[in-house]
Parts: structure tokens; sequence; C-alpha cells
């Protein structure tokens, strides 16, 4: 059972959370800024994201650039029970001076969802860590107008406090002070204006931003970012913004029954990591060893194999199909995933991982490629479609995830289709966020399981729970 700490919190560092009125107004260039610029001077800032993603946290890493920090932390009000989201939220405080937090899509954007609190967005977990709202407003074509829409955000919910504004994509000095002068009216610290800049863009592609690790400049480019926000924005002000969370941290032991997030596969874990396999939340990774588990990781685009001894193997999300035919034709990881499975380890897939695991994966440019094998599926890209939301599931035979009727939370985010699935046991039994059934997903074939769904947190009985 998880019980909550009576005595007051330890020390924590203050944080601020960079939000803004819509997705694409800049807040992870702003993020990165930042944090590139607070770590130049010498400032021990650490950072999360708000909301199931797996790719902007890798930025938010680069952006500190120091060796040995611990990783971004994701915070999700809808997924993770109320101890899962305060332990992440007091674990990214510790030994920090500052938290930088980006937010999701925009301020009150979130899932539909049959709860009164808890649908994922940036301002519910703004009023769960107390932490102030930055708001980062796209100012290209408005002037004024930009002041109605600053008060309309601070008004809007009371439990929140957005405390200061950053103007984006300023046009000239002249905009600047007109933007600063409709932004008087709302009570707001204006901590700056950043100006048009095409160097300030971050490459995109399907399922958002290109990878931390295939960005050919990207150290440049947080250099760049950091010298115009260190110039253009009033840092001092920003931290002095910045409180600590007033949540307290449940006693929970990591490698009890009751821990949160998907179990461990096995004792030891051979992980896939590389650009095809990139899909892994570090702190699901994190608590796997605080119960003991040993991870090992290997590259299927470098031709690697599970480890021989490892009595699990975990093929995680990410981008494979942009690598199918190299995949295709790597017989060593291909023969080595075979090889465990066949030996009894227990082999687990999500999402890229899934589609790997199965017979056929059918790439953008219509050609097909065989896969590993293990699992009756076969996917496609030749017409793309966005599977999105999140997602509540039960299995619904016995996996190394646990017994059946194991609960999790999770999300879906894919545009490949499913062309050919089954025969074979169903993983789990799906609902989305506002409790609509989804019917059935995934696949088990004796020690094999995969899904599509990226799994967050496990549903505890008894504790609080999305």
């Amino acid at each position: 059972m998880t019980s909550l700490d009576s005595t007051p919190p330890a020390p924590v560092a203050p944080g601020v959370i960079i939000a803004a009125p819509a997705s694409g107004s800049g807040k992870t260039t702003v993020t990165l800024a930042l944090l590139r610029a607070f770590s130049r001077a010498g400032v021990k800032v650490a950072s999360a994201k708000i909301g199931p993603d797996y790719i902007d946290p890798a930025y938010h890493r680069a952006g500190i650039g120091v060796a040995g920090e611990p990783s971004c932390v994701n915070l999700d009000s809808w997924a993770m029970q109320a101890g899962t989201f305060s332990n992440l939220v007091h674990k990214v405080s510790e030994n920090a001076d500052l938290v930088i937090c980006e937010g999701v899509m925009g301020l009150f954007d979130g899932a539909l969802t049959q709860k009164a609190i808890g649908n994922g967005s940036t301002a519910d977990a703004a009023a769960r860590t107390g932490w102030p709202v930055i708001l980062v407003v796209d100012a290209r074509g408005q002037a004024q107008s930009a002041g109605a829409l600053i008060e309309g955000f601070v008004r809007h919910r009371q439990d929140i406090n957005v405390a200061g504004v950053i103007f984006n994509r300023v046009g000239s000095g002249r905009h600047a002070r007109t933007l600063r002068a409709a932004a008087e009216q709302s009570g707001v610290i204006v901590l700056g204006c950043l100006p048009r800049d095409s160097a300030l863009a971050l490459p995109e592609r399907h399922l958002g931003l290109v990878q931390a690790g295939e960005h050919d400049s990207l150290e440049a480019f947080m250099d760049n970012a950091a010298g115009i926000a260190a110039t253009a924005l009033d840092l001092d002000a920003l931290q002095k913004i910045a409180r600590p969370t007033g949540l307290r941290t449940p006693f929970r032991d990591p490698a009890s029954q009751d821990s949160s997030g998907p179990p461990p596969l096995g004792q030891t874990i051979s992980i896939a990591r590389d650009d095809a396999f990139a899909f892994t939340y570090p702190a699901m990774l994190d608590q796997w060893q605080a119960q003991g588990a040993a991870l090992h990781f290997f590259s299927p685009l470098g031709d690697e194999s599970p480890d021989a001894d490892a009595d699990a193997v975990y093929l995680p999300g990410g981008y494979p199909e942009l690598h199918v035919g190299r995949l295709a034709g790597n017989d060593k990881f291909i023969s080595g995933v075979r090889d465990a499975a066949a030996r009894g380890a227990a082999v687990y897939g999500e999402c890229g991982g899934y589609m790997v695991l199965g017979d056929a994966l059918t790439d953008g440019d219509g050609h097909t490629h065989q896969m590993i094998g293990l699992l009756p599926l076969r996917t496609s890209f030749a017409v793309p479609k966005l599977h999105l939301g999140y997602r509540r599931a039960e299995t619904l035979t016995a996996t190394p995830l646990g017994a059946a009727q194991t609960k999790f939370t999770g999300h879906e985010f894919h545009y490949a289709s499913i062309i050919g699935e089954g025969p074979g046991q169903a993983l789990f039994q799906v609902s989305n966020a506002a409790g609509d059934a989804q019917g059935n997903a995934g696949l088990v074939v004796g020690g094999v399981a995969g899904s599509f769904m990226h799994l967050i947190d496990r549903v505890i009985d008894g504790a609080s729970a999305p």
C-alpha cells in the first residue's frame, strides 16, 4: 500500500512551466534555449516534459549538455497515478538549482475524459506541481491583440499562476514595444522578445521533430539559441518567478510489488537502442534497475543481437519504418531475437518493436520487407493514417507484464496500419481516455508479446489512479 509522508517535504529546486496558447508557438525552442543558457551560466538546471513524448526529452538532455545529469522526466496527470507523478516531480527537483518543464500543446488542451481533473493538460500539471507558468506567445500577425489573449489565459483558471510571458517571432523593435505595452494590463511580467529567425527552427517529420541524435548541427543550434536567449530574455527575472513544488513524496519501495510503471520483463533484459528503437522512458528503466533487473543495450541497426544470457528482450518504439530495408537484411539481429524466443526468453515489442516482431512491414514506397516473424502480424505505411490517443489496457492472459487482468495506462501514436493480425491470443482489452471500448489489441504467441501501445503506468488497486 502507498502511504503519504506527513512531514514537510525536503527542500527542492524551484520550477517553472513553459507553456503556450497553441502548438507550434515555439515552446520547445524556448525551453532548449533556456536550458542551454542557464547551464552555460553555471546554474544546475533540470528538465521535465508534460505528456507522452520521447523526442523532446532527448533534446532537453542535449540542451543541458552536462554529462551525468539526470534524464528529463515525463509528467502526465492523466496516465500517472498520483504517487508516480509526485515521485517524479521530486526526482527531477533533487540536486538542481532550477527545473524547467516544457508543456504540451496549448496550456489548457488535454484528453476528452470522464474525469473532472487529470486530463493530461499543461494546466493540470501546473495546478498539481504549483510551478508558475511562462506563456510563450507567437507574435506573428498580431500586436495589441496579444494583450487580450494573455489576459484571457491569466484569468481562465484560478488554480494556476500565469506569471510571465515570452513573445516569440517578433518582427522588429517597434513590434516588441507594442507587444510589451499590450501585455501591461494583464499583470504578467514580460520576460523578453525573441526575434523571427530561421536559425531557431528545428527540423520535423511525421511524428514530430527529427530525433536529437539525427540533428547534424545540434550543438551549434543550442549554442546559438542560448546566446539569443541570454541577450533577449531576462533570465534573472525568470529565476525569481520559479517556485518549489508543494507536492509531498509518497513512501514507496521501488522493489515492492506496488511500485508504479510496467514491471521488469526479466532479471537480465536486453533492450534495443538506436535511431530505429529510441522510444523508452528513462524513469521506467530506472525503476526496472531499482527492482534488481540488469539492463543491457544492443543496436539492431548495427546488426547486434540480444545478449545470449538475457531472459528478456525489449524492442521499444521508434522509427523502424525509416530503416526497414537495413533491418530486414541484418541477419545477426533477426536470428538473435529468434534464438532468444526459442530458448524461452520473454520477448516484448511496443509500437515499432511490435511491427518488427511481425511477419512483414510495408514501407511508405509500397515495398514489403520480411521481419522477424515471431508474431502473425503484417503492417503498412503505404497509406499513412494517424492513430493517436491515451489508452487504458487490461491484459487478457498472463505475460511477463503480469497476471491476466493486470491494468495499465498508456498512449498510442503511429501512422502504420494493420493489414493482417492473427491468429493468436490478444494481449490487451483497451479503452480510450473517455472510457469508450476500443476492442482488443496486440498479440501473444508463447513467450512473445506486443502491441502498438506505449505503456506509461500500472494501475494499482487501492492507489490513486487515473
